[in-house]
């Protein structure tokens, strides 16, 4: 199974936000953008996304930028998965034309089936387990030197 890019995004951007504890000045999506190798209208796109879900904080003005919730720290990343990629089937049987093997194929379910057990391997892994002890000194070098 392969993820959206929007998922990947969502999940690069979360982790980012994730390390950050008790810096005086919140990054901006501008900033976040540049540091996850990202344009900046795929990320602000992310971002209300996930402020929707109430993974992260957003705050304008002087002071303002992104901040994640204890909500999104503590997020299973399975949930957080299943919410931005939907509860889409993994083939599209229905889409037009349908397909003519549907009303007897046993390959939608054994893909549903499939679908949720990977999704199921990662209920357990939260957000801060995401931005543990090996990648949370990348994940640092992000906040202080944008990709080239």
């Amino acid at each position: 199974m392969r993820l959206t890019k929007f998922t990947d995004l969502a999940l690069r951007v979360t982790m980012r936000l994730a390390v950050i504890d008790g810096v005086e000045e919140l990054p901006t999506s501008r900033e976040v953008a540049a540091s996850v190798a990202a344009p900046y209208t795929h990320v602000a796109k992310v971002v209300s996304r996930l402020q929707h879900l109430g993974v992260l904080e957003t705050r304008r003005g002087r002071g303002g930028g992104l901040e994640i919730t204890g909500v999104g720290r503590d997020a299973s990343v399975g949930w957080l998965v299943r919410q931005l990629e939907g509860a889409d089937d993994v083939v599209g049987c229905d889409d037009e034309p349908p397909c003519p093997l549907r009303g007897a194929c046993r390959l939608r379910g054994a893909l549903r089936d499939a679908q949720e057990a990977f999704y199921s391997s990662l209920d357990p892994l939260t957000v801060r387990d995401l931005v543990g002890d090996s990648s949370r000194p990348v994940l640092l070098q992000l906040l202080t030197s944008p990709p080239a």
